[in-house]
């Protein structure tokens, strides 16, 4: 299948400048992305696309054994990269995809140059020594409560992910996103979110990485932040002016200061 049409690539921008790609997390599309747009069209190439069972993706090329682990979705990247040729690019990663990221660009390491990491978490279930912000009963009762009842789920949960209580339309935005994804397919992505564990690949990123949290993140707290950077040698940590596990579109403006001096510095 055309990956283009598969994952329903959008190229956009400075068609001679370097190429940032911008990769959604779990519920989300690429729409997401478009008060981070107005910072980087004049100067990069930007490539925006869905994974499969997201978006306008195509949902005939879904296979629950490829997208029941992470490196299903960094095929889909490192796929597209090969599509367009594209090399030597900034990966921007929210959530989940900050990992889908890592595994990419240790698969190609010729297409992903740098890494910004939106949210990130290597794993969300606590364990010895480390916090993720979940125990391993709240990850299944999570699961259990999407598998039951998808769309309740998605009303119960998007406030609590997005935040910023006094600003409800963000809310609604985000349930409006996960409520437009098929709920098997959704399944299946939450599944391989929740339970991952990427935390010994951030010990082989070699390539120039931001990692990008928030003051207070119900899905990624600071600790996770810390792990992260702490993790992966010479990486940049910044805590953004900003609440929630979104703050592309939480607190644009503090997002794309952060992204755009970090680009600024790989030129």
């Amino acid at each position: 299948m055309d990956v283009a049409r598969r994952n329903n690539v959008t190229v956009t921008g400075n068609a001679q400048g370097p190429t940032v790609v911008l990769a959604h997390g779990f519920g989300c599309d690429q729409n997401m992305w478009r008060l981070t747009l107005p910072a980087l069209v004049e100067d990069y190439r930007v490539v925006l696309f869905d994974y499969v069972g997201s978006g306008r993706s195509e949902p005939s090329a879904f296979s629950e054994e490829r997208y029941g682990s992470l490196d299903g979705y960094a095929r889909d990247v490192v796929e597209i990269c090969e599509a367009f040729d594209l090399r030597d690019t900034t990966f921007v990663g929210h959530s989940v995809s900050a990992m889908i990221g890592v595994l990419a660009a240790e698969t190609a390491p010729e297409r992903i140059g740098a890494l910004a990491m939106v949210a990130p978490s290597p794993r969300y279930i606590d364990d010895d020594g480390y916090r993720g912000g979940f125990s391993a009963q709240d990850i299944d009762e999570l699961l259990d409560s999407l598998e039951a009842n998808y769309l309740g789920w998605s009303a119960a949960m998007a406030p609590v992910i997005m935040g910023n209580a006094d600003r409800p339309e963000l809310g609604e935005e985000l349930r409006n996103s996960f409520c437009a994804t098929d709920p098997d397919m959704a399944r299946v992505f939450a599944r391989t979110t929740f339970l991952s564990d990427s935390r010994d690949d951030l010990k082989r990123v070699r390539v120039p990485t931001l990692v990008l949290e928030c003051t207070d993140d119900a899905i990624a707290p600071r600790e996770v932040g810390a792990f992260v950077h702490q993790a992966i040698p010479g990486s940049t940590l910044v805590t953004l002016d900003a609440t929630g596990h979104c703050p592309h579109l939480s607190a644009p403006e503090a997002t794309n200061t952060a992204l755009t001096a970090f680009l600024t510095g790989l030129r």
